[in-house]
């Protein structure tokens, strides 16, 4: 009986597991910064990746300031006029918004993962092994990877999140998507948001360069047939029902306050950074990859690094922030009773439209947008959001 080869160990500054946007970013940053970092990630990529692939603006300008360059080197389609719908009802089209750029998620992750080895990131996707967050380590087959520090961006079912708190998300918050894609360009579909599409949720229809993105989302414990919102979704675009349908939840509006526990950090939608009104994920991961690897990078240039965390944390509180300030405002949006005054304030209002394409392009915060709406709000409507 021969005895099985001993495990190698090789020490890095930090490891990274998960090289989606927020782990592809956190690598990129700490690994620029000097630091020796491995990326980890059970997938190859390109790998296929459920998502409406919408850049926003400030997804678009958080690229431009981590990536340094103005947009990522992918096909891309520009638009900036927006079609709005809610619960049935056509509330006007805005044209000469802000942008945004429309990609297929599979070849824009994989473009991240490159710059991020191209910048000297080891290449360690691909290949599947178990956390050791006692290390912190992670122990692939023939080799254990240790650090002072890792950053954890695997995902809504983080495995890393379920190991330091039991679960990933919690299961009463949790939102859920569904999505569909139809091939071949399409320029002359809208790109179109329909608030109200599921239930405390919305839909949308992402034209691209070599599809169309047609999905709805909403909270999970409100939608028991998220499907056939889907079914309804599909038919009021003409779109036909017999495309592949793929699901994923989203870890809307139920952030955790600390991202993560002793030296692990939780970046992008492992920590719940997902905006609960548009879903919208991508800029927060890219934002929160970059902090987190700038927090790790501080505490270990200090000779501490048990204080990465606690900076880091501190680092997210304007992400944190507009969070919980969107929580309220999709009370006012979805609640029932308050949806008329949403309604006609959104179709009547060319400030309230113009407000809401600026916060996705990154010009304002969900307080100011708050403020303009709750300006056209009886006082019961007030008390409803504010939770008094």
């Amino acid at each position: 009986m021969t005895d099985a080869p001993a495990r190698r160990t090789e020490h890095f500054d930090l490891i990274v597991l998960g090289a989606g946007p927020a782990g592809a970013s956190a690598a990129l940053t700490a690994a620029r910064s000097g630091l020796r970092v491995a990326l980890v990630d059970k997938a190859r990529f390109p790998r296929d990746k459920l998502c409406g692939g919408g850049l926003t603006g400030r997804a678009i300008s958080l690229y431009s300031r981590i990536y340094g360059a103005p947009l990522p080197p992918v096909p891309l389609e520009r638009r900036d006029s927006f079609a709005f719908h809610a619960f049935g009802q056509d509330l006007g089209e805005s044209t000469d918004a802000p942008p945004l750029h429309l990609c297929m998620r599979f070849e824009l992750d994989a473009a991240l993962v490159r710059a991020a080895i191209g910048e000297g990131a080891a290449d360690f996707t691909g290949r599947a092994g178990r956390l050791d967050p006692g290390g912190p380590a992670f122990d692939l087959p023939d080799l254990r990877i240790e650090a002072p520090l890792l950053i954890a961006a695997d995902g809504v079912n983080s495995p890393t999140a379920s190991t330091l708190f039991g679960s990933a998300y919690d299961k009463t918050q949790i939102g859920f998507a569904l999505e569909v894609e139809r091939p071949g360009a399409d320029p002359d579909r809208p790109l179109r948001i329909d608030f109200g599409a599921a239930d405390w949720g919305y839909g949308w229809q992402f034209p691209k360069t070599r599809g169309t993105t047609i999905g709805v989302g909403g909270v999970l414990a409100r939608n028991t047939d998220m499907k056939a919102a889907l079914r309804r979704y599909m038919d009021a675009l003409d779109i036909p029902s017999d495309l592949p349908v793929k699901g994923q939840f989203l870890p809307f509006g139920d952030f955790r306050p600390m991202p993560g526990k002793g030296r692990i950090l939780l970046a992008g939608d492992a920590a719940g950074l997902v905006d609960p009104i548009t879903g919208e994920g991508i800029a927060h991961a890219l934002d929160s990859g970059a902090l987190a690897a700038n927090a790790v990078r501080q505490a270990l240039t200090a000779g501490t690094p048990d204080s990465a965390l606690y900076a880091y944390k501190d680092s997210l509180r304007p992400i944190h922030r507009g969070l919980r300030h969107a929580r309220l405002l999709r009370n006012l949006m979805f609640r029932e009773s308050l949806r008329p005054t949403f309604i006609r304030s959104f179709r009547n209002s060319r400030t309230l439209r113009r407000e809401y394409l600026r916060l996705m392009a990154g010009e304002t915060e969900y307080g100011a947008l708050m403020q303009k709406m709750v300006a056209r709000l009886p006082g019961f409507a007030w008390r409803a959001v504010s939770g008094t």
